[in-house]
């Protein structure tokens, strides 16, 4: 294999570990803000009781427009620590078997 090729190849293994977190993140607090909204909008007699759950881990989360924003942050933050924590053990993985020599032997 040529010298390019390697580089290319090792180039595209890499994944960028902050915009994974940020992307993981965006994603987890936007479910959460629009779930909550959801309900709220749906209404009825008891709304969200089992999402009303997360204020057990999430101080000041409520099924309210203001506690899905503060539910946001939170699983922004989630998001962001799972996302960099995926990406990291991603890139160890890939590092190991982009170097691999076996692979090369073929």
């Amino acid at each position: 294999m040529n010298s390019e090729q390697e580089q290319i190849e090792r180039a595209v293994v890499v994944l960028n570990v902050k915009l994974f977190g940020i992307l993981l993140g965006f994603l987890f607090g936007g479910l959460l803000f629009l779930a909550t909204n959801f309900l709220i909008l749906k209404g009825g007699e008891h709304v969200g009781v089992h999402l009303a759950l997360l204020s057990v881990f999430f101080p000041g989360y409520r099924v309210t427009f203001v506690g899905s924003i503060v539910g946001f942050f939170y699983m922004f933050l989630l998001g962001c620590m799972v996302g960099i924590v995926i990406g990291l053990v991603y890139n160890k993985i890939a590092k190991v078997s982009a170097y691999n020599p076996a692979r090369d032997s073929r």
